[in-house]
């Protein structure tokens, strides 16, 4: 049976994506914009990431980035997407964390991972091959600190905390949101699980593994008497709408070759250079039908999330991977087609209207039998002579009820 919740969450993940050889000062301005954009057409989540080098995810702490967004916005929450737990002292993040908890009045998330660039890692002198762990040992060290008011003490090979404890309550009840990473393999659920807490499947849905992902969480929440929900578990995809399915394919056909993770100096027709997240494809058809990327329609949208839902057995949200494959202008239009006909099918929204609207026609007559009447009367009650069009009309509509 598939999970389906009453509100499905959407959003965005923002690594965020730009093309070396454009203004980083003006990138960064519409990273800002964007997310003012998506609270205005009343997007659930943010997700912004944390990168040191490649000059392509230009955002070194999402924490400064969230205190800059939730100035400019109102209700949507903004998470690290995420914080690379293995680079900084476990309980520098909580704290931090808990105070933007405090300065957006509860909007604030934290999602955690390994950190995922090596070039990051390689230019701090931290082997790749520890960085899992750290992020489970860091991970454990956050939630006490976050769970409980005692004095945490813990002693591990690159942190210590001795009677460490936050110097402020949570404003969130009974904390703030936090979320793991996982892309294809089990570390990312196990720690999810292990901690009870929501996940982020920051690969998509084109791996094998996918199926086994929620089973995962599971095992290692019962093992550790953790509850999850997969109301916590987000599935991030590369999304593009337009207003007919082969508009949004050629909106995004150049920018999808171009835009190339692995290196813009390669020729643009290797299969190598194809972008992130979206499984290697070197053409956007080829991502689409392989890798699971939603190119077209909204009604595409729709069925697309449908088959997610049931391939995974349930999901509570969806975020679409920031990228800028063509224009800001179709970016954004692309982001409210979304938000006015995808996002409330799965919001529980349409059904009212749909129900009220059917009603309505279905009993015309009925309802509004009166209005003719009411108009007569209130000629007469002016001492008005009934127009001569108003009376054939309503002599045509006697006629069509008989």
């Amino acid at each position: 049976m598939v999970y389906r919740p009453r509100r499905m969450k959407f959003g965005i993940f923002l690594a965020p994506f730009h093309r070396v050889g454009e203004n980083p000062t003006l990138a960064l301005k519409r990273d800002l914009q964007l997310i003012e954009h998506l609270d205005f057409l009343g997007f659930d989540e943010a997700w912004i990431g944390e990168h040191h080098s490649y000059a392509r995810e230009l955002i070194a702490d999402p924490m400064i980035f969230i205190a800059a967004a939730a100035q400019r916005t109102r209700r949507i929450k903004l998470g690290t997407g995420v914080t690379s737990l293995p680079y900084h002292h476990p309980f520098l993040v909580a704290d931090r964390m808990l105070q933007l908890d405090h300065m957006t009045e509860g909007r604030a998330m934290l999602g955690c991972g390994p950190g995922v660039l090596t070039s990051d890692a390689y230019m701090m002198g931290i082997d790749p091959l520890v960085q899992r762990r750290r992020m489970d040992e860091a991970l454990g060290a956050i939630m006490q600190l976050l769970r409980t008011r005692e004095p945490v003490t813990m002693q591990t090979d690159w942190f210590t905390l001795r009677d460490a404890r936050l110097q402020m309550a949570n404003f969130s009840d009974p904390h703030l949101h936090v979320a793991v990473a996982a892309s294809f393999t089990p570390a990312g659920p196990t720690a999810a699980g292990k901690y009870g807490t929501g996940l982020l499947s920051v690969a998509g849905v084109s791996h094998e593994a996918f199926e086994r992902t929620w089973g995962w969480v599971e095992e290692a929440a019962a093992a550790s008497g953790q509850t999850v929900s997969r109301d916590d578990w987000k599935v991030v995809i590369p999304v593009h709408l337009s207003d007919s399915k082969q508009q949004a394919i050629e909106d995004v056909r150049e920018g999808y070759r171009r835009q190339a993770y692995v290196g813009d100096r390669l020729n643009n027709d290797s299969p190598s250079a194809a972008p992130p997240f979206a499984g290697g494809a070197p053409d956007i058809e080829g991502a689409m039908a392989r890798d699971g990327v939603i190119v077209g329609t909204p009604d595409d949208a729709i069925a697309a999330i449908e088959r997610i839902q049931e391939r995974s057995g349930g999901i509570g949200g969806l975020l679409i991977l920031a990228h800028e494959w063509t224009t800001t202008e179709k970016t954004l239009h692309s982001y409210e087609l979304f938000a006015r006909y995808v996002a409330p099918r799965f919001q529980g929204q349409l059904e009212v209207l749909e129900e009220n609207r059917n009603w309505i026609e279905t009993n015309m007559g009925e309802v509004f039998k009166g209005t003719a009447k009411a108009q007569v009367q209130a000629f007469a009650d002016a001492g008005k002579e009934l127009p001569e069009e108003m009376r054939r009309a309503m002599e045509q509509m006697r006629r069509a009820r008989e």
